[in-house]
């Protein structure tokens, strides 16, 4: 196997380095400069938030289970839902992307790592205090912000020392996400192996590119607008304070300018993966690649120019909307060839539903009909009535949890068998997908109709005609969090142990691809010597 992996023919030296040269204990992991260890430390901490942020939700659910106050105060309440967004968009989905991008884009390139090992060390082990400080804000005076994930002026201006503490934890992430997209984008462009043009690259490695570019873009906005509210609040300034001159709508201006483009950094690399298992278990072609390149390329464009859309309320002139409401529209065009590209790979291949399948068809299905509510979210006319409602929370968990989180879980189940070298139970993985698929509508779908009916969202508190489909949506959530502690009891357990059948070097018929092309689980060094590729890029000939 190692022939395989080393063309040049010293075969036996690298399959005695691949066992030689992993360090042991603490220090493999502390010092990890291996781009599959960091992707593995990446994806265990994303986790550790998702079920962080899960609790703050359940908290959430089971306070709007009726109504009346019965286990948090409405100051709490705000902390809750500000926190959870905070902790889920920062700590469990873009983390856990980018533990995907460590891991699986020097395999489908045919790079011996990442371009910069000890950054990338750096970039993961930033993300560990930032993130208990984000956490430990709880503790402090007056308890976590409150100001929503948004973070809005004036309400910021108003925060106990909690919210320097927000602001210094995502200063903090930011950080890392920058360092981490520098590492993608130069060893996207300079670690290719020889013969892997950009335009035959796998999807995955695509939009993890573009997605890379979008953070640095973006994130520095983020940093600007928080650094404003906090020299508003120490230092005399007036960015967002009326009273010497600044404009809250400003910083609302600001944000979305970040905001907007995040909601695509967090989803463009979910397309990747299911672009990758979507031709696997069809057994076909990707159908359409380049147009699929520059779809994902005009997402990213046209991302930056619709962030008002989450201001139709401000009082912006007639004409301001109608821009925007233009070119939200327009987005839909891309993401529409995206779906339509997917199912023209599915039409007429030989398909089987596999756990990986079931949650990118799963993926399909339910992230249409987010995108779905937001184009009618688009609609300035329509977008007043049902602006800070339920449906937009139902509106954006569709996104992204049915959008990123499902496939996440496709990659789990797709890359899995390759990371830890055994094959998760099939029956555990459909029960896993079944569950969440059904316990996620559940709670979600009827939160479509609190929202149209007039609910408000980051209330503690409601009138009595929304309680049914407030305790539906408050059972559907429990069992959503359940189905993920069955995740990681039954699927995620097992794989770090090594317990089930030995997976085989290519255990789907249909995919394709370098990182196929080394043994299962994967060694600790890959493609030391460039590998020579076929025609196609996607195998290892020699």
């Amino acid at each position: 196997m190692s022939a395989v992996l080393h063309p040049g023919g010293h075969g036996h030296d690298a399959a005695h380095d691949d066992h030689h040269h992993a360090p042991h204990g603490w220090r493999r992991w502390v010092f990890a400069t291996n781009h599959k260890d960091i992707g593995t430390l990446y994806m265990l901490f994303s986790f550790a938030m998702l079920m962080v942020g899960g609790v703050l939700a359940l908290l959430i659910r089971a306070e709007l289970f009726q109504p009346g106050l019965q286990f948090v105060n409405p100051e709490l309440f705000n902390q809750l839902t500000t926190m959870h967004g905070l902790i889920m968009v920062f700590g469990a989905i873009m983390p856990a992307f980018v533990g995907f991008a460590n891991w699986m884009l020097p395999l489908q390139i045919g790079a011996s790592d990442m371009a910069f090992a000890r950054m990338n060390n750096f970039s993961f082990w930033l993300m560990i205090p930032a993130a208990l400080v984000l956490v430990m804000s709880f503790f402090m005076p007056g308890g976590a912000p409150a100001a929503g994930w948004t973070l809005y002026a004036p309400l910021t201006l108003q925060m106990g020392p909690s919210m320097d503490a927000a602001i210094f934890a995502m200063h903090i992430m930011g950080a890392s996400s920058i360092m981490g997209s520098i590492n993608i984008i130069v060893t996207i462009l300079n670690m290719r192996a020889p013969g892997m043009t950009l335009m035959k690259m796998p999807m995955f490695a695509w939009t993890w590119l573009i997605t890379a570019y979008l953070l640095i873009a973006v994130m520095p906005v983020l940093a600007g607008a928080i650094t404003m509210t906090l020299t508003d609040r120490h230092f005399g300034t007036s960015f967002f304070n009326p009273a010497g001159g600044g404009d809250p709508v400003m910083y609302q201006h600001i944000f979305w300018f970040f905001g907007h483009p995040e909601v695509y950094i967090m989803i463009l690399p979910a397309f990747g993966i299911v672009s990758q298992i979507i031709p696997a278990f069809a057994r076909k072609k990707l159908f359409g690649y380049a147009s699929m390149v520059y779809a994902t390329a005009s997402i990213a464009i046209l991302s930056f120019i619709v962030w008002a859309h989450h201001m139709y309320t401000t009082g912006m002139p007639l004409t301001g909307q109608l821009f925007f409401m233009y070119a939200t529209m327009l987005i839909s065009v891309p993401t529409g060839v995206k779906v339509f590209n997917w199912i023209a790979t599915m039409w007429r291949g030989s398909m089987t539903f596999e756990t990986p399948m079931l949650w990118a068809v799963g993926f399909i299905f339910v992230f249409t009909m987010g995108g779905f509510t937001g184009l009618i979210l688009s609609m300035a006319p329509i977008d007043i009535n049902l602006q800070d409602t339920y449906y937009v929370v139902a509106h954006f968990h569709y996104v992204l949890v049915a959008g990123s989180l499902f496939a996440l879980f496709a990659g789990v189940y797709y890359w899995g068998p390759k990371w830890s070298g055994v094959m998760y139970s099939e029956t555990r993985g459909k029960i896993h997908f079944w569950g969440s698929l059904i316990t996620f509508n559940i709670t979600f779908f009827p939160m479509h109709f609190l929202g149209l009916a007039g609910m408000p969202r980051r209330y503690a508190d409601y009138p009595m005609q929304f309680t049914d489909f407030n305790m539906l949506a408050s059972i559907g959530g429990f069992g959503f969090g359940l189905m993920q502690v069955y995740f990681f009891l039954f699927i995620v357990v097992p794989m770090m142990r090594g317990q089930g059948e030995k997976a085989p070097q290519k255990p789907w018929e249909g995919a394709e691809g370098l990182e196929w092309e080394v043994p299962s689980p994967a060694p600790f060094h890959t493609f030391e010597t460039p590998p020579k590729l076929d025609a196609t890029a996607t195998r290892v000939i020699g």
